[in-house]
């Protein structure tokens, strides 16, 4: 496996540059090969000359001698190439955690290093297509559980088929076509910048249609009984922006990822009967956000809040508070730092009396990465 400083590229050791000729190269020991066979054959020809040995024993001798050397040389040759082959066979089999010894400095160890860093790279595209079809599955789960809410009360006689509720539903499945655009875009959060739609937009009405659809989505899950992430409708939402009629500009889409998310994990970690609260305020910078998550949880252990937005970390706390909750998948949170660092922000875990603190910062204009 590759270490802190990510995999080497082909002859880049220390010393080797790639192409460099090297003391013990395969052409060096099959030329040394040559030079000992001769050597041997000609030394063994004096000595029968002086000994009057004859030389049908001379011949016999050298094509001995010349025989194990050349056994040993190409033992050394070809042990490397077997164990490349048994390597490269798991390899095409799934199996990206064998490496090759790179005990070698000659071409052989050139490509013992290339196979391992073939490996890697094939491990690190599997681990992104496995990340991929969970991130899939994590953010989509939200809208159809929202859209099968809205559904259910219709059938169910509970709300009537109106222009508002359909309107509530179609909302719900446009989302859900906007969240397959996001998620591929999230395949590619290592290989380039995605473009965010950024536009200007108020926060209260923003935010409040955020935590409706978070009662919403709860509410409905709890109902289903499913086995995804939370199904708590014990715990309080509550909103806060000072001043009321804050505006922002990002992305909206983007921003109701980090808000959801936040606010699922929230949830999920909040005692019975808990609170979060969101908060909004105006940042230093114009159009500039400062939003905070704040639960009544157990919070975040310092040590764990350079891994909190890592992803698949679920955190030290092994079960969730509160009844229905669960360990949930461990993207949540990553999934709102890409959005965050998408706009050039900051997001982190920050001083708390009591649970978690998220606090987020969203810079007036765009600055993405580069």
């Amino acid at each position: 496996m590759s270490g802190a400083d990510g995999p080497r590229s082909p002859g880049s050791g220390p010393g080797e540059p790639w192409g460099g000729v090297r003391p013990f190269s395969v052409k060096t020991k099959l030329g040394a090969l040559v030079v000992i066979s001769v050597l041997i054959t000609t030394g063994l020809s004096m000595i029968a000359v002086h000994t009057k040995t004859e030389l049908r024993f001379i011949t016999v001798f050298s094509m001995i001698a010349t025989l194990l050397i050349t056994q040993f040389v190409a033992h050394s040759l070809t042990a490397p190439l077997d164990e490349m082959n048994a390597v490269a066979r798991s390899i095409s089999h799934g199996d990206y955690t064998r490496r090759v010894r790179e005990n070698r400095r000659d071409e052989l160890g050139d490509l013992a290093q290339t196979i391992n860093v073939m490996a890697d790279e094939l491990e690190a595209q599997d681990a992104q297509r496995k990340e991929l079809v969970a991130n899939v599955s994590h953010e989509l789960r939200t809208p159809i559980a929202g859209l099968r809410a809205v559904l259910e009360n219709v059938v169910d006689g509970i709300a009537e088929a109106d222009p508002e509720t359909m309107r509530t539903a179609l909302k719900q499945t446009e989302r859900l076509g906007r969240l397959v655009e996001t998620l591929l875009d999230l395949s590619r959060l290592d290989n380039g910048v995605v473009r965010l739609r950024m536009r200007r937009f108020e926060v209260w009405p923003y935010l409040s249609g955020v935590l409706k659809e978070a009662n919403m989505v709860s509410s409905a899950r709890a109902t289903m009984g499913s086995g995804g992430s939370h199904t708590r409708t014990d715990v309080h939402l509550h909103l806060d922006v000072t001043p009321p009629e804050l505006t922002a500009h990002a992305d909206p889409e983007r921003i109701h990822q980090v808000v959801a998310n936040l606010i699922d994990n929230a949830v999920k970690h909040s005692p019975p009967h808990g609170r979060v609260t969101v908060k909004a305020r105006r940042g230093t910078q114009p159009d500039s956000l400062e939003l905070e998550v704040l639960d009544e949880g157990p919070g975040i252990p310092r040590s764990e809040w350079h891994r909190v937005f890592e992803r698949f970390n679920r955190g030290a706390v092994r079960r969730p508070h509160g009844p229905g909750s669960d360990g949930g998948t461990g993207l949540g949170l990553a999934i709102a730092r890409w959005a965050v660092d998408l706009h050039g922000g900051r997001i982190g875990v920050a001083e708390s009396e009591r649970g978690c603190r998220i606090l987020i910062t969203l810079p007036g204009e765009p600055s993405l990465p580069s």
